[in-house]
């Protein structure tokens, strides 16, 4: 195989007020031409500041380099200059990134963002460069928006963002993609379609691929060769079969196997805590200059189910599904239409008052625990603020005892957690706080949106396992949102498939798994990488 990128003993440093340290330590590897490379491992392993590296993207010269080489046709890309970098960048290697949305200008349409990219490394005019344009969307899939160029990021869904994202990047033909971690955000559909398209593209323009990824199980959808990196060294690298047929180190074998704990499900029928009958949010869509309501945007459509004691129901569907406004409405959070019986009374026809006491029965945990988490609260204030509100009569002793037992229960240590701010933990740390503070109330149903989506995925599995032995431990009963098929099997007990507000599909786990009638959630199913 023929190198095209070579990576010799590559350390990335950082200076800080105090000192400097190294991030990533004296690595090495080879991207070879045509063939898609990984970099794998866990939030803080060192895998995005090696690829910034290689378009010394890093903020220099807080960012130093103690040694090592990165070689591009026959030069070391490290010690070129701004205009030496900035004629490669974009032109013989590329990058995209996670979340799209922050790497597109929202000022700017489509158009405009792909022209600048092809007219900066050729000399094309502006509209030759949009018949270019145009092109590239089509070779993406985006054939509708080729036909409204003039669309801005925020008018298009995270798929079709990051569609734009490898039409920009592919725009000059380039030697090498960096593609970080560029399906993390997506619905597991939409993923397969990212990682389907990207082998497509580099079939047809021969290009190498350094692919950035926590998820082991996407990497082998896509990649040839396989660096394993932990704590800035790599310690292990092979081809995709050795890593996953015979791996070496124990970390490897770690990613490997990190899988949840299988929930143990019971036949036994249980009283039903939550029963939603015919429930419906629908937005109104105004027009014209009285604002006159002209339609409807159905988000949940006419939903009835129920949820038994100590039981699971895992609601699973697309973005824009209803997944959310669904689980807004059973709060109360919203306005909606149906029927909400929750503990023995129905929920749309009690005061705000009683309301109040019935939602300490009713405690949610989001999908990101760093937006839901206050920056500007101790942990020990964010996990007693419920306490604060439905517990005011007992005291300041009896509520750190509380908080010291739910911080337990979630494997934290309260003395060493209970002065600091949730900036200084890691994702499954702010999460583990999250559920704290949704423990503390001793809820009846917990509600999970995605929680788990944006973490490692070993760090995944150990926050799964927690919320199993959680629910075995004080009944608690769970509804469980996710784009995610494996996270659903692993904790479900009933499953909901919702497609456009309405409920395709529904049954027991195992049945829907195992033997799904329709077509949509085949396709989930099939999805699963």
């Amino acid at each position: 195989m023929k190198t095209l990128v070579e990576i010799k003993n590559l350390s990335v440093g950082f200076f800080s007020q105090k000192s400097s340290s190294n991030v990533v330590n004296s690595i090495s590897f080879n991207i070879w031409k045509g063939k898609t490379i990984a970099l794998v491992g866990e939030s803080g392993s060192g895998k995005t500041v090696t690829a910034l590296s290689i378009l010394k993207l890093l903020p220099y010269p807080s960012a130093f380099h103690d040694s090592g080489e990165i070689i591009f046709q026959n030069q070391n890309l490290l010690s070129l200059n701004q205009n030496k970098i900035q004629k490669i960048r974009g032109k013989n290697i590329s990058a995209i990134f996670q979340e799209p949305m922050t790497s597109l200008n929202p000022l700017h349409t489509v158009e405009k963002q792909i022209n600048e990219i092809i007219m900066l490394h050729s000399p094309l005019s502006y509209l030759n460069a949009t018949k270019k344009t145009v092109e590239l969307l089509k070779q993406v899939g985006l054939y509708e928006i080729s036909k409204r160029i003039h669309s801005y990021p925020h008018e298009l869904s995270g798929g079709q963002r990051q569609r734009v994202m490898i039409a920009m990047s592919i725009a000059n033909n380039p030697d090498l993609l960096i593609a970080d971690e560029p399906t993390t955000a997506l619905d597991v559909t939409v993923q397969l379609q990212i990682l389907d398209l990207l082998k497509n593209i580099q079939k047809k323009i021969g290009m190498s691929i350094l692919f950035i990824s926590h998820d082991l199980a996407v990497v082998k959808k896509i990649a040839d060769y396989i660096c394993i990196m932990k704590d800035g060294l790599i310690v292990e690298q092979n081809t995709t079969e050795k890593i996953f047929t015979e791996p070496k180190h124990h970390y490897t074998k770690e990613l490997i196997s990190s899988q949840t704990k299988k929930k143990i499900f019971s036949l036994n029928s249980s009283p039903s805590i939550l029963k939603v009958d015919n429930l419906k949010v629908w937005y109104p869509v105004k027009k014209g200059l009285l604002k006159r309501v002209t339609d409807h945007v159905k988000a949940v459509d006419s939903i009835s189910f129920k949820l038994n004691e100590k039981k699971t129901i895992g609601i699973v569907g697309e973005s824009g599904s209803g997944k959310t406004s669904l689980v807004l409405a059973l709060l109360k959070l919203i306005s909606s239409e149906g029927r909400v019986f929750f503990d023995g009374e129905y929920l749309d026809k009690i005061n705000k008052k009683t309301l109040r006491f019935f939602r300490k029965k009713m405690q949610i945990v989001f999908q990101d625990p760093f937006s839901s988490l206050s920056p500007r609260m101790t942990i020990e204030q964010i996990i007693q603020e419920g306490l604060n509100i439905h517990e005011k009569n007992i005291t300041n002793q009896e509520k750190i005892n509380k908080i010291k037992t739910v911080t337990k229960e979630v494997g934290l240590n309260f003395e060493q957690i209970r002065n600091r701010y949730p900036h200084e933990f890691s994702g499954g740390q702010r999460q583990r706080i999250s559920i704290a503070r949704a423990l503390i109330l001793k809820p009846k149903l917990l509600i999970l949106d995605e929680p788990t989506s944006a973490l490692d995925v070993s760090i995944q599995t150990q926050i799964l396992n927690l919320l199993n032995d959680l629910q075995n431990k004080y009944n608690l009963s769970y509804i469980f949102i996710s784009h995610d098929m494996k996270v659903i099997k692993a904790v479900s007990d009933y499953i909901i498939v919702l497609k456009n507000g309405k409920i395709v599909e529904e049954g027991e786990s195992e049945l829907v798994f195992n033997n799904p009638k329709e077509n949509y959630t085949k396709n989930l199913l099939q999805a699963i990488v």
